[in-house]
């Protein structure tokens, strides 16, 4: 390790999941699932309830056992390796803290599972608690901390046994949103921190690209797309990616010219909007559009819109009032197709109201066509 979170450039990965399938009955949960996580990095599952990932995730811990593929830990086949001799341990979502003990015994159960002396453990449950931020917690009871402190007295006890991976099972999700906002900054830091390589699985798009190095985007027991944040947020390799991650204002039509790597789609009464393709399409194909709010520029005239930017028009439907992310529901005045747009923060557009004409454009390489499915 090079640095606290930084994976060496010649490490091996701490986690290989190589064609791994499962099946209930009919039902194929994870389908062919490969990916490498490499040491000391944070990865994400991301994906809706029923994808996969809570699967995937008890797989690698042990919990259920795949009908085909394998997994390795640390280099080593996991294959025959029950979850109590797997180098890894697990944060739920509900924590599973013992109500009984007091925060230092709850750090240090593991540690007296393995045979580990009242003194040492007492040592070693104290020092994790000062890496978390609660020096001086150890006498105290679970229900007299916040949900923040709870949470990192469950990851402090998963920690304390040095796992080569630390498995997180939605752990934010039972959090107020004011409070989960706060730990997805907690959970980066202590891991980088750390050092330990974090798998985490979350159907939160938002806490998935706060968190990762890099993401799996899960649907139907498979990956659509394994990247950064970046390269799933600007670069989505599939209709279902560029849906799921983030904010996207979706036009399906029919392909009506095409222009090097441009396409013009009819959204609609002859409406067209000029997007780069994804991959090659032909005239008459059908095909579906995504432009993202932000993507999206509002002018008062045509003549106010950059240089290269087709002139749209519509009508102000609504005011979406969210600080930063405030945004503004336009219905386009031919299509009638509502687009959501985003507000400068300059406050140009503050007086903005239901019903006001305005002009909107933006630029063809920020959208992307993909074949309709």
């Amino acid at each position: 390790m090079s640095a606290a979170g930084t994976p060496a450039p010649d490490a091996a990965p701490d986690l290989e999941v190589r064609a791994v399938t499962r099946r209930f009955a009919a039902h194929v949960a994870v389908n062919a699932v490969s990916f490498s996580v490499p040491r000391g990095s944070f990865f994400s599952i991301l994906g809706p309830s029923g994808c996969g990932k809570t699967t995937l995730l008890r797989m690698i811990a042990g919990f259920i056992q795949p009908d085909a593929g394998t997994i390795a830990i640390g280099g080593r086949d996991m294959a025959r390796v029950p979850p109590n001799r797997r180098p890894v341990n697990m944060v739920f979502q509900h924590l599973a803290l013992f109500p009984m003990m007091s925060v230092g015994e709850n750090v240090a159960f593991g540690l007296a599972r393995r045979g580990v002396g009242r003194a040492e453990r007492q040592k070693r449950a104290a020092a994790m608690l000062e890496r978390v931020g609660l020096a001086g917690a150890a006498a105290k009871r679970t229900d007299e901390l916040s949900g923040g402190q709870r949470q990192r007295v469950a990851i402090a006890r998963s920690m304390v046994l040095e796992p080569t991976l630390l498995l997180l099972d939605e752990p934010l999700g039972a959090l107020d949103l004011k409070l989960r906002e706060h730990m997805k900054v907690e959970l980066k830091q202590l891991q980088s921190a750390f050092g330990t390589t974090f798998v985490y699985i979350t159907h939160d798009q938002s806490e998935a690209l706060v968190l990762s190095d890099r993401v799996g985007v899960m649907s139907q027991g498979h990956f659509e797309q394994l990247g950064t944040p970046q390269e799933l947020y600007y670069a989505p390799a599939t209709a279902f990616v560029a849906g799921f991650v983030g904010a996207n204002n979706r036009l399906s039509g029919t392909v009506r010219t095409v222009e090097g790597g441009l396409i013009d789609i009819d959204a609609g009464e002859g409406w067209k909007v000029r997007v780069r393709a994804h991959a090659p399409l032909t005239v008459g194909a059908a095909a579906q559009a995504f432009i993202r709010p932000e993507a999206i520029t509002l002018a008062r005239t045509p003549a106010e819109l950059p240089p290269g930017q087709s002139a749209h028009s519509g009508e102000v439907t609504d005011m979406l009032f969210d600080g930063a992310n405030s945004a503004v529901l336009l219905r386009e005045a031919q299509s009638r197709r509502e687009l959501r747009i985003a507000l400068p923060q300059t406050g140009a557009f503050a007086d903005l109201r239901p019903g006001a004409r305005i002009c909107f454009g933006f630029d063809p390489e920020r959208g992307i066509g993909f074949a309709a499915t």
